[in-house]
Parts: C-alpha cells; sequence; structure tokens
C-alpha cells in the first residue's frame, strides 16, 4: 500500500567516503523533478579526510520535501538512513520518538562500533526500542549484485550508497528515469563503475518492492507552484548567476579574483565554467592577490569581484580600505563560516557582520547586503552589483554555509523586467581650467549620488593620479591638509549614507494587537518565517521583518522598531545586529543566539517568540 503524506524530512548520514552529499543531492534532484517543494541542508564534517568509522568523518545531507510551500530543511528528521555505527551515533540525537531508522547493518561489527564509542550494539542492546527500525544489508547485497558486472568486492561496496538512494527512492515512489540517467552520463567513462551502481540503485529498489520489510511505501505529491520554468539552486550556484546577470546589466566584462575557501570556492568553480559570457576568472595565490587583482580589473572599467569567507575577508581588508579611498566599484562577496581563525570551515555561522560593518582602520563605510536564502542570492549579487557601480565604492556581499550549500526549486526570472545598471564612464573632461582649457577632476562628485567619475586609464584627457594616499578634493592629488582630510571623510560617510534614500522601505509582516517584533537578517529568514506560521497558526500574534540591507539601514527601521514594545532578534552569532540595533535607534531588542555551527530551528525560534509572549515554550 502507498500511503499519502504532506512532508517527510530525511537524513542521509555515513562517511565522508560512502558518498552522503551525493546521495542526497540525487534524491533531491528527483524530488525537485517530480514538483516538490524543497530545502535541503548538507552537513559536512570538517576533516579533510577523518578516519574511516570514527565521528568526526561523518558526513550528512538532511533534505526536507512536502506538497506545500516550506522554508527550511526540517527541524527533526522523520527518517534516518544511517551507514555506519558512527553515523547513527552522531545523528539519533536529532530523531523525534517514532522516527524510522534504516541501517547498513554490515556496518555495525565490532571493530566499527568501537570506533564509534559503542560498548554495544545498539541494534542488539534495546537502546533503540523509541524507533521503527530497519536493518538492512546494504553492503553484502551490493557486492553480490555487482559481481556480475566485473567489479571487486572491496570496490563494488563503493556503490551502496546508491542502494540506500534506490530503497529511499521506491520508500518514498521517487521516479528511477533520472537517476539512472545520471549514472550513466556521470560515470560514461569507466563502464564497470557505471554497471556496479546501476545494479546497486536498481537492488535498493527492488529490495523495498520485494522484501515486505516495510508496512507501505509512502507519496509527497506536487506542491502547488506558480507557473513558470524551474531548476534547483544552490545559494552559491544563484550568485554566481546573479553576478553573470548584473555583469550584463551594467554593460561589463566579469573579473572574479579569487583564492579557493571553504565555503566559498563553488562561486569559482561556477563562474570559470562561463567563459562564454566573457568571464575572466584568477585563481590568485592568495587572498591579497586576489582582491588586489579584482580592484585592478575595478580601475581598468570591469566588475571587479572577489569571493572568500571570514578568514580571507580579514586578510582583503586593507585592500578593500584602498578601494574606498580610491572611490571604485567592487564586489566582496564573504561566505561565512564559523570562526575565529580557520574555525569550523565547513559549518555555518553569520559571525562576520560586524567584521563587514568595522573591519578596517580609519573612517571607511561601505554597503553591507545581505541574502536570505540560497534563491535570493541571486537578487543580492545584482542589488550588490548597482550599489557597487551607481555610488562607485565596494560592497560586501553577505552569505554564509548554509545559503552556499543548500538548495531549493527557483523559477528562471524574466530578464528583461531587470532594471539596466548605468556605469556612466567618464567621455571627456569636466572641468575649465583657470588659463581656459578644458581638464579632467577625478573627484568631483555627482550632486545626487556624491559618486566620483569612473574614469579607466588610457582615455586621452581622463589622466589622474590613484594611490592610497589621502586625495585632494576634486583635484584627486596627494593631500596632507588636516581640513581637507576631514571634507573627504565626510564626504565618503554622506555617499553610504545616501544610499539610504534610494534603498526600498523595510515591508512588515504585521498582524493586528501584535506586540513582538521578530527582526531577522541572512540566512535565519527561512527558520524565523517558518515560526512565526507556527505561531499564528496557535492563534498568537507577532510580526516579521527581515533586513536585506545592513549598511545603511532602511530609512524606516527605526520607526518599525518603536512601533512594538518587543523586539526579538535571532542570529547565528552572539548578537551582531542586536548590538548595531541597540546603539543606532535605542531599543531594548532581546537577542536569541546561537554558535554551534548549524543554523536555527524553527521550533528554537518558537519557543523564544512564545516566551516573549509570556507562555510556556
Amino acid at each position: 500500500m502507498t500511503e499519502q503524506l504532506e512532508r517527510v524530512v530525511i537524513r542521509f548520514a555515513g562517511d565522508s567516503g560512502d558518498g552522503m552529499q551525493l546521495t542526497g543531492d540525487r534524491f533531491t534532484t528527483s524530488s525537485a523533478l517530480l514538483g516538490n517543494d524543497l530545502s535541503t541542508f548538507p552537513d559536512f564534517p570538517a576533516e579533510i579526510r577523518a578516519p574511516a568509522g570514527t565521528l568526526a568523518g561523518v558526513s550528512a545531507f538532511q533534505v526536507h520535501i512536502s506538497d506545500h510551500d516550506i522554508l527550511t530543511p526540517g527541524d527533526a528528521p522523520n527518517v534516518l538512513v544511517a551507514m555506519n555505527p558512527a553515523a547513527l551515533r552522531s545523528n539519533i540525537g536529532l530523531l523525534p520518538m517514532g522516527a524510522m531508522l534504516v541501517v547498513n547493518v554490515d556496518a555495525f561489527e565490532e571493530r566499527n562500533l568501537a570506533k564509534a564509542g559503542y560498548a554495544t550494539n545498539p541494534l542488539t542492546d534495546g537502546s533503540l526500542a523509541a524507533y521503527q527500525v530497519y536493518e538492512v544489508p546494504m553492503t553484502s547485497i551490493t557486492q553480490e549484485v555487482c559481481k556480475e558486472a566485473g567489479v571487486k568486492p572491496r570496490d563494488a561496496e563503493r556503490s551502496k550508497n546508491f542502494f540506500a538512494l534506490g530503497l529511499v527512492s521506491w520508500l518514498y515512489t521517487r521516479p528511477t528515469e533520472p537517476t539512472l540517467e545520471w549514472i550513466a552520463k556521470r560515470f560514461a567513462a569507466v563502464a564497470a563503475v557505471a554497471e556496479a551502481n546501476t545494479r546497486a540503485f536498481r537492488a535498493g529498489y527492488d529490495f523495498g518492492e520485494t522484501a515486505e520489510l516495510f508496512t507501505s511505501n509512502y507519496e509527497i505529491r506536487p506542491a502547488p507552484f506558480e507557473a513558470g520554468e524551474y531548476t534547483q539552486i544552490t545559494g552559491n550556484q544563484a550568485l554566481a548567476w546573479g553576478l553573470l546577470v548584473a555583469a550584463r546589466l551594467a554593460g561589463l566584462s566579469l573579473f572574479l579574483g579569487s583564492y579557493p575557501i571553504t565555503p566559498a570556492s563553488d562561486i569559482l568553480h561556477e563562474l570559470s565554467r562561463r567563459k562564454e559570457f566573457g568571464v575572466r576568472t584568477f585563481q590568485a595565490e592568495d587572498e591579497i592577490a586576489g582582491v588586489g587583482a579584482a580592484l585592478g580589473a575595478a580601475f581598468g572599467g570591469s566588475l571587479g569581484v572577489t569571493t572568500t569567507s571570514g578568514p580571507g575577508l580579514d586578510l582583503k581588508s586593507e585592500t578593500v580600505g584602498l578601494a574606498i579611498n580610491l572611490e571604485l566599484p567592487l564586489i566582496v562577496v564573504d561566505v561565512q563560516r564559523g570562526g575565529p581563525s580557520t574555525g569550523l570551515p565547513t559549518k555555518t555561522e553569520q559571525g562576520d557582520l560586524l567584521h563587514a560593518m568595522y573591519g578596517r582602520h580609519g573612517e571607511a563605510p561601505l554597503p553591507i547586503v545581505a541574502a536570505r536564502t540560497p534563491a535570493h542570492c541571486f537578487d543580492a549579487a545584482i542589488e550588490a552589483v548597482r550599489l557597487a557601480v551607481t555610488y562607485r565604492t565596494p560592497v560586501i556581499l553577505l552569505s554564509d554555509g548554509y545559503l552556499a550549500n543548500g538548495a531549493e526549486p527557483w523559477r528562471l526570472p524574466d530578464l528583461t523586467t531587470k532594471s539596466p545598471i548605468e556605469p556612466s564612464f567618464a567621455s571627456g573632461p569636466n572641468h575649465v581650467a583657470a588659463d581656459g582649457t578644458p581638464d579632467f577632476l577625478p573627484y568631483v562628485r555627482d550632486p545626487e549620488t556624491l559618486a566620483r567619475p569612473w574614469a579607466p586609464p588610457g582615455v586621452p584627457g581622463l589622466e589622474h593620479r590613484i594611490g592610497g594616499l589621502e586625495k585632494a578634493d576634486e583635484t584627486g592629488n596627494v593631500s596632507y591638509d588636516p581640513e581637507n582630510h576631514e571634507a573627504m571623510v565626510h564626504w565618503r560617510a554622506a555617499k553610504i549614507a545616501g544610499i539610504a534614500k534610494t534603498l526600498p522601505l523595510l515591508e512588515v509582516d504585521h498582524e493586528e494587537g501584535a506586540e513582538l517584533l521578530v527582526l531577522g537578517w541572512g540566512s535565519t529568514y527561512g527558520a524565523i518565517t517558518a515560526a512565526v506560521r507556527r505561531i499564528r497558526a496557535e492563534g498568537r500574534k507577532v510580526a516579521q521583518a527581515h533586513l536585506d540591507f545592513l549598511n545603511p539601514f532602511p530609512l524606516n527601521l527605526g520607526d518599525v522598531l518603536r512601533a512594538y514594545p518587543k523586539v526579538l532578534i535571532p542570529e547565528v552569532n552572539l548578537g551582531q545586529l542586536s548590538k548595531m540595533v541597540r546603539a543606532e535607534f535605542l531599543v531594548d531588542a532581546k537577542s536569541l543566539n546561537k554558535t554551534q555551527g548549524v543554523p536555527f530551528r524553527a521550533g528554537e525560534v518558537a519557543d523564544e517568540i512564545v516566551k516573549l509572549l509570556g507562555g510556556e515554550a
């Protein structure tokens, strides 16, 4: 029998060599093609290659699929597929009572149990009595079905993740054709491997159908999406595509100067594959070289971009300050991760907001834009480019590991509706000298934007001086004059502050009678919105607002905050936006903070909302 479900959260977990990310990705793709709404959370181990079978090497992939609109990868898995004892021990605490547990029973032998820290076998000691446990010999069946493919047992074992994928595909009535077609294409160069993976996948699917181990399988019907063409997209991919589109909207060639760093490297990978759009990518020898090359490209009249994470932003700070002094457009993408120092390379955090705001010497303001969902990374990238090009300033675009690696369905936009971005290059002299001859002043400002002219080198008549020393107002000559320095500091600050006049006002999802506002930024959007929906479903009143622009703030933010007696700000840090809001608007904002390397669960935010409303979590 097939049972109808509205939603399910599945978590695949195994050793870092077991292919859990690939398994989760293929299950996600099948679900997307079936029309489900979905949200994913790849959970990578921090070690590049921890000892096999240990807790440090566990890799997991969580996917939430539904027949309705969802916002998060789920608070708790309904199903855990555990490929070995370490995967079970690392993830069992996430499961609610009664959840389904599918284990590769072949891996639960004494040596692996010891590596995972088990004194007894949890499959036989009664410790899993609260769960629906299904023991499946994934390894041995995979080795058996791969014999005819001419694959040695040790090599055949590597295909057991496809057995797990086939089994769960049967369990949740996923189509098999997309996965089989992908296997044939992906492993076309090695026929034996393609055959082994195909046999393992089919064996897993057939096992579910014939073993009579499960009482039923399940169906999650397609979600009602707005009509259009959709694709499954990750945050890093969406951000890369947004940069491509923004460059086209501005009529500029795109140059990326970058040094590989987790979790930002996929942006470099994606853009390096898009040379047909005139993209130039430079994998630099270090972070400083990457941003220096990007700033040089901006001086030359291109859209200069550099991508990094927190440790790289540390190193790029001096060059970002130079870009502020030169008043040139530059996009700095910071895909945040846990810190400080090397910190948690594969884990998410919102720890760089204050760094983006204040992490430079001198008075060096710049705009800060934050993406809220994987798909929103596309629009955030376009907005960051618009601000950088229009106002001749570096812009920091904040994403994080949760958004970068997470995936969701994305409706392909109509690019004809996107407004062009006008670079307004200087084309000739803008001043008449005392002797009546025309000349060019590089720091004469536009009366509306306060931006200086963008004058690439090589244009006759536009020769001017650049460098890190303070500039004289209008002429751009080196100046040590105290009054001039103060004037230039005020000019640069006023230019950034003036951006607020062009930003959309902060939208508030308000309920009449609500006394609590939940304010968020960045990747907390999904958990906050899901929590607000839960609270409202219980009949309580609560309002919500989310900031995409963190410097400058939208003009109405102060009025919005003062309209509510209580303000809650959830952040995956120790309260950085909360500090900024309390200092700027003198409101008693309450913080909800988490620094565990994982995003908020909607239930955590909902519990805090209930507490502030005077109820019990």
